[in-house]
């Protein structure tokens, strides 16, 4: 039995809000599943995510495939490293600990480069919000006057 990651839409007409799943590869997008992992709500800014890590390396390290966006957003919550970590310390290059601290150290900086990127975001919104519009009015061109047409044929320039 082929099982995937992937996201199983809810929300109403062009509101839509995903639930991460586990599924059989056979059933429909919005129809049986195995698990539910977490949300996933794109409408918020920035999207918001919520993911049970555990559950979802336990699926990896089982064999479950996710799909694009399921990997994308385990990607961005660091459950895809935590699985490459912990594949080092199944081949003895490093021990848990290690690999734990290397996690925590990621971890930290991933948690700062996105409250800097919220910050960066929430400050430029508030000066657009405080930003006069300014419009401005299309200056009417001077008109130039039309060129004059030849009177007669002769003095019509050759070749038409």
């Amino acid at each position: 039995m082929a099982v995937k990651m992937r996201l199983q839409r809810h929300g109403s007409k062009k509101r839509p809000f995903y639930f991460i799943v586990i599924a059989d590869a056979r059933s429909p997008r919005d129809g049986k599943f195995i698990q539910k992992l977490g949300s996933y709500n794109p409408l918020t800014v920035p999207a918001t995510i919520q993911v049970d890590r555990q559950k979802a390396l336990d699926w990896l390290q089982k064999g479950a495939q996710p799909t694009d966006t399921v990997r994308r957003i385990l990607s961005f919550k660091g459950v895809l490293y935590l699985k490459h970590l912990l594949r080092g310390v199944g081949l003895g290059l490093f021990d848990e600990a290690t690999a734990m601290e290397k996690f925590t150290k990621w971890s930290q900086e991933h948690e700062a480069h996105v409250s800097r990127r919220q910050s960066a975001h929430k400050k430029a919104r508030s000066e657009r919000a405080h930003t006069p519009v300014v419009r401005k009015v299309a200056e009417k061109a001077p008109e130039v006057p039309a060129a004059e047409e030849p009177k007669s044929s002769e003095e019509a320039p050759a070749g038409e």
